[in-house]
């Protein structure tokens, strides 16, 4: 025994033991496709969690989107086993294809892992996102025009989700994997130009780090997580003035919308359309402009048709948000 531990094993166990500590009471689930960051995750939540007086078992998501996927996760299913976690549960799923097969997989991969922490009646379930992830995800949010939320990236605890990794750079898994003598799978599809991410990563991120220098992808995770305290706080205004805006009947006060900060005041316009019955999905900065201008650039014009079959129209001095014929 007595050998030193590899310092990327070390880091990863110290982010997995911060991260059940601030998790609620009960067993975790670890999300695993394979990949050095989310094997890593798994390999030290298996040392660290029954050391945190927590049980912690494994989920493995099979897409279905490659040949011998069912074959090569049961092969992790078991790994993982030999692991020390349990349960290991290996999923199938059926990847639609409504908003492009990246956010199609996604919204699939979760819904299954949050039926598994139903089953298994689990406190958490860890990620394996890195700050590389983070850092992409902010750059394609730049190059999409997004706002702070969007900016702000993934967050580090949210609801059922915990990102352990967050903090730490995708070579570091990579580096405890290699220390613990694990053996990552490479999944094809982030080699793949096809996808945006990819070529964010492949492309975007090396050429800003050879013309500004190292530390590009630490800056935009750390810009990530100012906007989040910034986006945090403008929710809970628009939250706390919200009600004071609404009529019994859903409509808004156009003076007092008027009169707050346009942050406040598009983020109130945002959840009213929510309320109204538009899909959060489809629902984009466009819509909010369009609503705004009822608000703050009013000439008289015609109503607002928004996702979801709701109609925004202003009318004495209120805005009115409601469902249309189309709305089941």
């Amino acid at each position: 025994m007595g050998g030193r531990l590899d310092p990327a094993v070390a880091a990863v166990r110290v982010a997995v033991r911060d991260a059940l500590a601030g998790a609620p009471p009960g067993p975790v689930l670890v999300a695993c496709s394979g990949g050095a960051d989310s094997l890593a995750l798994a390999a030290c939540t298996a040392f660290v969690a029954p050391r945190a007086g927590r049980a912690a078992g494994a989920v493995v998501v099979d897409h279905g989107l490659q040949e011998g996927s069912a074959v090569r996760s049961a092969g992790l299913g078991d790994a993982l086993r030999a692991l020390g976690l349990a349960p290991v549960e290996v999923v199938a799923v059926t990847v639609g294809r409504a908003g492009g097969p990246e956010a199609a997989a996604r919204e699939a991969r979760y819904a299954a892992l949050s039926a598994a922490a139903g089953r298994h009646g689990a406190a958490a379930v860890l990620l394996g996102h890195t700050l590389d992830d983070q850092a992409e995800t902010v750059l394609l949010g730049l190059a999409r025009g997004s706002g702070a939320r969007s900016l702000a990236g993934m967050a580090a605890a949210s609801g059922l989700w915990r990102r352990p990794l967050l903090g730490l750079p995708r070579a570091t898994a990579r580096a405890a994997c290699a220390a613990l003598g694990l053996h990552p799978w490479e999944d094809p599809h982030n080699a793949d130009p096809a996808y945006a991410r990819v070529r964010v990563r492949q492309d975007a991120l090396p050429a800003l780090e050879e013309s500004l220098g190292p530390g590009v992808a630490a800056a935009l995770a750390r810009t990530a997580r100012l906007l989040r305290d910034d986006a945090d706080a403008l929710d809970g205004w628009a939250e706390r003035e919200l009600p004071a805006l609404t009529a019994a009947d859903g409509s808004l006060d156009v003076v007092a919308l008027e009169a707050l900060p346009a942050a406040v005041r598009r983020r109130c316009l945002r959840a009213a359309a929510l309320a109204a019955g538009c899909p959060a999905t489809a629902l984009f900065a466009v819509h909010v402009d369009a609503l705004e201008a009822l608000v703050v650039a009013w000439h008289g014009q015609g109503p607002v048709q928004l996702p979801g079959h709701v109609e925004a129209r202003r009318r004495c001095g209120r805005l009115d948000l409601e469902a249309g014929q189309g709305n089941s």
